[in-house]
């Protein structure tokens, strides 16, 4: 399915390209709409899309630059140099992949503004008055946006590469201990390579994209609710089946307008991917011995939880389930679940209590 969004997508982006080539005329850029479903997929499939194939060449040279390095008779080499020689691969996968956030620059900051803007109009769509113009809060928003985007990128591929340091080493150490050859162990060698630096990437896109996606619609909605004058929003999820737990319980609860503003002003003062993490944490399950599934987020190293689900309804459409013991509104805020994005692929959003 990936791969046929891909290439419906660069079909697209060939078209207007033979459009403007040959006859001069250049496609007018589409507003992306994130107030329906339908609009918030297909955002979030062609951000995703883009994101993948601009990365593709950097992950394809950063697996044959590690390769390269790695392709010796290892057996004719002491402790020492095997560790020079993948430390040396890293660095070298490290100059390749290093190279994705630049090339993301341009599509991410237009993927911002788009965002932002798909977000003010939402809110105008709910039948608020606000200007025409971006505000300075919206600015702000967009330069967090692109920002974290390089941030959240950046500490990905250092965990893929040291990830890939560390099977190579366990992959070069086993090998000769075997007593394989140089074929079989460079034949394993490049495999990892191509898990851990490449083949990850296909799913993680599409992460990245709808967390992005979320994020931008949420802050912009904050934004536009608060100089609208509106006080308070409540939480909407999307109510199919599979819409997660957390979504379903929180579905219909309120919150200030001033704690989703405090919340934005929290992660756009952070610079560690952690950090961030830390601030906004998405919310995570684990079943209980007495069957309940419990909902938690790592606050501080330690797992704090914010409700128990007696009866899932997952799987099921237009119902939210049974929980217990969740948290309120002001209790979710102070730990940094106030506003979506809650997981991978939230497609919760916010409307305005009038």
């Amino acid at each position: 399915m990936t791969e046929r969004v891909d290439l419906l997508f660069a079909a697209s982006g060939a078209l207007d390209g033979m459009l403007s080539e040959c006859c001069g005329l250049h496609s007018v850029h589409k507003a992306i709409n994130l107030s329906t479903d339908r609009g918030f997929d297909r955002a979030v499939a062609s951000f995703a899309s883009e994101l993948r194939r601009l990365a593709a060449t950097p992950e394809r040279d950063a697996v044959a630059e590690a390769v390269q390095i790695l392709d010796i008779d290892w057996t004719q080499t002491t402790a020492a140099q095997r560790r020079r020689l993948v430390n040396d691969a890293m660095v070298a996968a490290g100059r390749a992949t290093a190279l994705i956030p630049t090339r993301h620059e341009t599509v991410v900051a237009t993927q911002a503004t788009d965002v932002v803007g798909a977000g003010r109009e939402g809110v105008r769509r709910a039948g608020l008055t606000i200007g025409a113009d971006f505000n300075s809060v919206d600015a702000r928003i967009m330069e967090h946006l692109r920002s974290s985007h390089v941030l959240y990128v950046t500490d990905e591929y250092g965990r893929r590469i040291d990830a890939f340091g560390q099977t190579a080493r366990n992959i070069v150490s086993d090998g000769v201990a075997q007593g394989l050859g140089r074929r079989e162990i460079s034949a394993r060698l490049s495999g990892a390579a191509t898990k851990e630096l490449a083949s990850r990437s296909g799913f993680y896109w599409e992460v990245v994209s709808a967390a992005f996606t979320t994020r931008g619609r949420s802050f912009s909605q904050v934004s536009g609710y608060a100089e609208a004058g509106i006080e308070r929003l409540r939480i909407e999820a999307v109510l199919d089946e599979v819409t997660t737990n957390f979504c379903r319980s929180i579905h219909g609860k309120e919150f200030s307008v001033a704690s989703g503003l405090r919340a934005f002003e929290q992660v756009e003062a952070l610079e560690d991917p952690e950090q961030i993490k830390e601030a906004a944490p998405w919310v995570r399950e684990t079943r209980n011995k007495d069957g309940t599934t419990e909902m938690w987020v790592r606050r501080g190293g330690e797992r704090v939880s914010v409700g128990r689900v007696v009866e899932s309804a997952v799987g099921r459409l237009d119902e939210i389930g049974r929980f217990q013991n969740l948290r309120s509104a002001n209790g979710l805020s102070e730990l940094g679940v106030g506003l979506p994005p809650y997981h991978g692929l939230c497609r919760t959003t916010t409307v305005p209590v009038l």
